[in-house]
C-alpha cells in the first residue's frame, strides 16, 4: 500500500511553496540592511494563529517561540525555573510566594510594576476558556511593595515557579487588555516586538530596543505561517526562508545534513487504550495489544530512523527519566489468541495534523491484526477527533503528546492524562494506585523526590496498559548552519527564535 507521503501531489507542494514565496520575498527585499549579521530573519512556522495571537490558547506557544512574550520566570534546559521578569522569589509558606521584580519596561514604554503583574495574572485566571496551565490550580496575586508581588495558590503548589514560565501567564501592559480581548502586539516585554499580524498568513516583528536583557542581534523577523510541511521544506531549500519550523521526516533526507537539525523531544507518541468500555476494558486484551506493538518497526518504517524506540511515557528528551525508571507494576497476563478472536471490531483513530501519525496508524493496525484483532481505522483532522477521543468513543487513539508542555514537569501531564479527574484522560483510566502515586508526586517540593515519585506513577500507568508508548519523537528544525546562528533546539518547544538568532 502506498504511504501518504508517496500519494502527496507534487503540484500541491509546488503551489503551496509558490504561495509562500511571495510574502517572504517581499519582506526580505524591503527588510535586509545588507551587512553581515544585520539582516532580517525570515521564518516559516507550522501552526497558523488560531486565536488572533491571544496568549490564552495555543498561540501563546507561538509568541514564546518568537521571543515576543515573557513571564515572571523562564526555564533552563532541565526544566528548572530561573529568573525572567522576576529577579528573585521565595516561598513564605506552602501556598504563599513573594516575587521581586527586575527593572524592566514594556515594549510600549510603560514600566513593569507589581500592578501589571497582578493585572496579567488576574486576567489569565478569568479567561474563558481557562488556560490549560491553570486547570489544576488557582492563583491570587496582590501588590505588597514597590517591587514585590505576593502570589497565593489554592493548595500547596511546589511547581509554581515553573508554572509561571508558561507563556499563557505572560505579563503584558495595561493597553493589551481592551475591548474584552487581549492583544500582545507592542505590549509585551520580549526581545522582539510583534508589530503586525496578517490573519493566519504572516506576522512582522521588530527588535525591542528597550529590552532589559541582551538586545536582539537581528533587526526584525518576517514570519509566514504554512501548515503544509512540504511547503516549509521547499521554502528552506529555495532559500526563501532562513528558518523552517518542524521539517517533516520525509523531507529531512532531501534537505541534507547542513539544513537538518535533529534533537530529542519531550513528545511521546502513544496508543491510548479505552480502559472503561469496549474491548480494552479487559486488561488482558490491553496486554495483548501492548505485546503486539513493535516500536522499532515504527521507527524504521515511518520515521526513517529519526525517532527513538519507546522506553516509557517519558523519553530521551527528559534526560533524568531513564536513570530513575522502574519496571511496570501489576500487569495482567495477555489474552490468548482464541480470546482475541472472539472480540468485536475495534476502532483505532488518529489525526492528520502530524503527517507521520496516519502512517503510524496503518502499521499499528497491521500489528494488531497480526495478533488477531479486527481493526477499523478512523483518520480525521484533530479538531474533529479530540472531542470524541475525550468522550471515550474510540477503542484506541494514537496521539503525539508533549509530556512537559504545561509546567515543564511531567506531574501535570500525569495528572491530566491518567487520573480519575484528569482533564485529558483519553484512556478513561481511573485507578486508585495511579491517583495515589500522582498525588504524592504533586505534593513533593524536592526535585529529586518528585522525579522518583513520577517514575513510580509511570510504572503504575504502564502496568495498567492504559497507554502503549509507540515512539519518542525527535524534532527537526531546518536552517542553514553555515548562515544562521542562535536557533534554539528546545525539547520543551518553548523557544525557537531568541535574541541570539541571526543571519551571520
Amino acid at each position: 500500500m502506498p504511504t501518504s507521503r508517496s500519494r502527496r501531489s507534487p503540484l500541491r507542494a509546488i503551489a503551496a511553496t509558490a504561495a509562500l514565496l511571495l510574502p517572504l520575498a517581499a519582506c526580505s527585499s524591503s527588510g535586509e540592511s545588507g551587512g553581515s549579521g544585520d539582516q532580517r530573519l525570515r521564518v516559516v512556522m507550522a501552526f497558523p494563529p488560531a486565536q488572533a495571537m491571544s496568549p490564552y490558547g495555543d498561540d501563546a506557544v507561538t509568541l514564546s517561540r518568537l521571543a515576543v512574550v515573557e513571564g515572571l520566570t523562564t526555564l533552563d534546559r532541565n526544566g528548572a525555573a530561573k529568573p525572567s521578569l522576576a529577579a528573585s522569589w521565595k516561598q513564605d509558606n506552602p501556598t504563599t510566594w513573594t516575587f521581586t521584580l527586575r527593572d524592566a519596561v514594556f515594549q510600549d514604554g510603560a514600566k513593569v510594576d507589581p500592578e501589571a503583574v497582578v493585572r496579567s495574572l488576574t486576567a489569565a485566571g478569568k479567561a474563558s476558556p481557562l488556560p490549560r496551565v491553570l486547570s489544576d490550580t488557582t492563583l491570587k496575586a496582590t501588590v505588597t511593595g514597590a517591587r514585590t508581588v505576593r502570589i497565593v495558590t489554592g493548595e500547596a503548589d511546589p511547581l509554581l515557579p515553573q508554572r509561571l514560565a508558561n507563556p499563557s501567564l505572560a505579563i503584558l501592559s495595561a493597553p493589551a487588555y481592551q475591548g474584552g480581548k487581549v492583544n500582545p502586539a507592542g505590549h509585551a516585554t520580549g526581545p522582539f516586538t510583534l508589530t503586525d499580524v496578517k490573519g493566519a498568513v504572516a506576522a512582522t516583528l521588530e527588535r525591542n530596543a528597550d529590552y532589559w536583557g541582551d538586545k536582539a542581534k537581528a533587526p526584525g523577523v518576517d514570519v509566514t505561517f504554512a501548515a503544509d510541511g512540504t511547503a516549509r521544506a521547499n521554502a528552506l531549500r529555495t532559500k526563501a526562508v532562513d528558518v523552517a519550523e518542524y521539517v517533516p521526516i520525509a523531507q529531512a533526507s532531501l534537505l541534507g545534513d547542513s539544513y537538518v537539525h535533529e534533537f530529542p523531544s519531550a513528545r511521546t507518541n502513544g496508543l491510548s487504550l479505552n480502559t472503561e468500555r469496549g474491548v480494552f476494558a479487559d486488561p488482558a486484551l490491553r496486554a495483548a495489544a501492548r505485546e503486539a506493538i513493535d516500536s522499532k518497526a515504527l521507527v524504521d518504517g515511518v520515521y526513517e530512523g529519526r525517532a527513538d524506540t519507546a522506553q516509557g511515557l517519558l523519553g530521551p528528551g527528559i534526560p533524568w527519566a531513564a536513570g530513575q525508571r522502574t519496571a511496570p507494576t501489576g500487569r495482567t497476563p495477555a489474552a490468548s489468541r482464541a480470546d482475541i478472536a472472539r472480540t468485536k471490531e475495534i476502532v483505532l483513530a488518529t489525526y492528520t495534523n502530524r503527517p507521520e501519525l496516519p502512517e503510524v496508524a496503518t502499521l499499528v493496525q497491521q500489528q494488531l491484526e497480526k495478533r488477531g484483532f479486527t481493526v477499523k481505522q478512523v483518520v480525521r483532522d484533530y479538531a474533529q477527533t479530540e472531542a470524541d477521543a475525550l468522550a471515550g468513543k474510540y477503542d484506541a487513539f494514537i496521539q503525539a503528546r508533549n509530556t512537559l508542555l504545561d509546567t515543564a514537569d511531567p506531574v501535570s501531564y500525569l495528572a491530566s492524562d491518567f487520573t480519575c479527574d484528569g482533564s485529558f484522560n483519553i484512556s478513561q483510566l481511573c485507578d486508585r494506585k495511579v491517583d495515589t502515586a500522582v498525588a504524592k508526586a504533586a505534593s513533593l517540593t524536592g526535585t529529586d523526590a518528585r522525579h522518583n515519585a513520577e517514575m513510580t506513577a509511570e510504572a503504575a500507568v504502564l502496568g495498567a496498559d492504559a497507554l502503549v508508548p509507540l515512539v519518542h519523537e525527535r524534532f527537526v528544525q531546518g536552517y542553514d548552519d553555515a548562515r544562521v546562528e542562535g536557533v534554539a533546539l528546545d525539547p520543551m518547544e518553548r523557544t525557537l527564535i531568541t535574541a541570539d538568532t541571526h543571519v551571520g
